[in-house]
């Protein structure tokens, strides 16, 4: 048996988190079994993990073996989880172990005892059942937790670059602009030859990406700060954002800079 972890809303405004004992999976013909050792929490997974609930009214009841953990989500915010009433979600979109149960196509047995990097949801799991074509052979030696982001932030930074192409842009503004997703953004962008301004909020932040080799760096705490982010966009022409932050004034003073 495998432990999964699962979120549940119900209709009484109670987010539930559990771990369900599932039977460890068999593959089929072009999938492998991974036994899960390291994923990560992105965005996006603490979205499905924890809903619109408010954490702080948290409460953890059941047995060591079999926890349970409630919250309570205010009335205004369960219409915005219609979708998801009393169903168990099973949580996690990404994450790397290693194979020990391969299908009987060529691809799949290759895989067997490899330490690979997945994507696929529900990989808060102790086993996790998938295609071959959702794995990634990690180099020898690399562990599971040094390859457990492989999908979600080079997607989205790979994401940002296309989306500025499609759209007829040469540059771009990004905020959050330290963090693991924003260096590689940086590397993407200097191999590429595109512009890219990026905003911080801490002096090591800023240094450590001018040690990345970034030119444009912006730091938000700066009292020159908008005169900086402004000097920043005449010299890249820059016309698209992706503001990392979610909220708060960022987002109108780089439309106002712009």
């Amino acid at each position: 048996m495998a432990l999964q972890l699962r979120s549940l809303v119900r209709a009484n405004g109670i987010l539930e988190l559990t771990l369900h004992d599932d039977p460890i999976p068999e593959p089929q013909a072009n999938e492998v079994v991974v036994r899960i050792e390291a994923s990560p929490m992105n965005p996006s997974d603490l979205g499905l993990l924890f809903g619109a609930a408010d954490m702080s009214t948290a409460k953890i009841s059941g047995t060591p073996e079999s926890p349970v953990v409630t919250a309570a989500i205010a009335e205004r915010a369960m219409p915005s989880m219609a979708g998801r009433l009393d169903q168990s979600m099973p949580v996690g979109n990404e994450g790397a172990g290693v194979v020990v149960k391969a299908g009987s196509s060529p691809a799949a047995q290759a895989l067997l005892g490899k330490t690979v990097a997945a994507i696929g949801g529900a990989m808060y799991s102790q086993y996790r059942a998938l295609p071959v074509a959702q794995c990634l052979e990690l180099p020898a030696g690399t562990t599971p937790a040094e390859g457990a982001s492989c999908f979600v932030n080079p997607l989205t930074s790979l994401g940002m670059v296309e989306t500025m192409r499609r759209e007829g842009h040469t540059a771009l503004v990004h905020t959050a602009a330290a963090s693991n997703l924003g260096q590689m953004l940086n590397k993407i962008c200097q191999k590429d030859g595109i512009d890219l301004v990026n905003i911080v909020r801490k002096p090591e932040q800023e240094a450590l990406l001018r040690g990345l080799g970034a030119k444009y760096v912006c730091n938000a705490s700066s009292p020159t700060f908008l005169e900086d982010l402004t000097q920043a966009l005449v010299d890249t022409g820059a016309t698209l954002a992706f503001d990392a932050t979610g909220g708060g004034k960022l987002a109108g003073q780089i439309l106002g800079c712009m």
